[in-house]
């Protein structure tokens, strides 16, 4: 069973536009066992209504950064009354960090075994996460 932890939102002012940026943190149980670590962000009221994310798995149960770590990087989006998730390439990801284990580039990431896993947060993201939900599916 997969449960969120959901973290305050942090706000920024967008650089390109001026307008707010949310950034997310979330941590992810599995069986009440740290499974995984998910980060969120996008811009209130850009023309691409989408939000980038990065999910990083690989034993998070530890202080260690476990060599078998490894980062998502995703983009979801809400059209005609569906969510859709792409997995697109790592070199895009804005997160930059030696914790998150390796970013997966869009081809890594697509033959790795556990994209399932990925899909499967991202199914609980678009059901439980309200931040994401709010702001995918508000006509603002």
């Amino acid at each position: 069973m997969v449960e969120i932890e959901f973290e305050n939102p942090h706000y920024e002012v967008c650089e390109c536009c001026g307008n707010t940026t949310v950034k997310l943190t979330r941590f992810v149980y599995e069986n009440d066992e740290a499974f995984a670590i998910y980060y969120i962000h996008f811009t209130k009221k850009h023309n691409d209504k989408h939000v980038l994310g990065l999910i990083s798995l690989g034993e998070w149960g530890t202080d260690e950064i476990p060599k078998c770590r490894v980062s998502f990087l995703f983009r979801l989006w809400f059209n005609n009354g569906n969510f859709n998730v792409s997995i697109i390439d790592g070199e895009e990801s804005p997160w930059q960090s030696e914790i998150l284990g390796k970013i997966l580039s869009r081809e890594e990431a697509l033959q790795h075994p556990w994209v399932t896993d990925v899909f499967h947060i991202t199914d609980h993201i678009v059901i439980e996460d309200s931040e994401v939900i709010k702001y995918l599916t508000n006509k603002d």
